[in-house]
């Protein structure tokens, strides 16, 4: 009689019911906060709209012609444009420059202390939670090639990734069109021969409520209240530069 093979241990069978368990995908989602393009896209041509829109307000406001409210509309447009075109190249291109001061020092550091320099890796990975002995081997194996050592020690130290700085052209294009479209919806009723204020502070308006929903995308509030806020900002801002227009502009007839 063939002896029965004896029970495999209770682990063993753990192991092998548990390998046949039917998979429950948990599905865990957020909202994407950092907003990617659309941010950078709706902010930068929500300040082009309140800006102008504030500008010809108060240009309207002093009495001017629609010639020149539209005269001063597009050298707004085009001032401004060229101001934050200027303004993000020169943040980003001095940040991107600061950053590879500091990365200079760390590769200098990682050559002149090769062994301190380890110690600290290891002792991030150690305030991590991570135990000594795992935090050094791991500091080791990430030391072994060269230029991967120098990106982990920037992003442990530094807080970045030198290999994915921004692009400053990039930065000053995006801002100077942005910008420029939103400041060209208050003066679109104006090329449409209608020259009159009240008009083009009426598709600002419209455009301002539509920019705030557009935001509550990145805040998580609701639609309403995002549009219902910005129209409340960008009306108290032209409605000051009105009231200033309209002072100077009676004061000097």
């Amino acid at each position: 009689m063939t002896e029965s093979a004896p029970p495999a241990p209770a682990a063993a069978q753990a192991g092998h019911h548990a390998h046949h368990l039917p998979e429950h995908p948990h599905h865990h989602a957020h909202r994407d906060v950092s907003g990617g393009r659309l941010r950078p896209a709706v902010f930068g041509a929500m300040d082009g709209l309140v800006t102008n829109m504030s500008l010809i307000a108060g240009i309207g406001g002093s009495g001017a012609s629609g010639h020149t409210v539209v005269l001063t509309g597009v050298a707004g447009l085009v001032a401004g444009a060229f101001s934050m075109a200027t303004g993000e190249y020169v943040s980003v291109q001095s940040q991107n420059e600061s950053i590879a001061a500091e990365v200079r020092i760390e590769q200098l550091e990682l050559e002149r202390h090769p062994e301190a320099e380890l110690t600290e890796l290891a002792q991030a990975y150690e305030r991590r939670g991570v135990d000594p002995a795992t935090a050094l081997r791991v500091a080791q194996q990430l030391s072994a090639d060269p230029a991967e050592r120098l990106r982990v020690h920037a992003r442990e130290e530094l807080d970045i990734n030198p290999d994915e700085l921004p692009s400053p052209w990039l930065a000053a294009s995006s801002s100077f069109v942005f910008f420029a479209v939103g400041a060209l919806l208050p003066l679109l009723t104006y090329f449409f021969g209608i020259s009159t204020l009240w008009p083009a502070l009426g598709v600002a308006a419209v455009s301002l409520f539509a920019a705030g929903a557009v935001t509550s995308r990145f805040t998580g509030r609701g639609a309403a209240f995002g549009g219902a806020r910005q129209l409340v900002l960008g009306l108290l801002a032209a409605g000051v530069t009105y009231a200033v227009g309209h002072l100077i502009g009676a004061s000097v007839s």
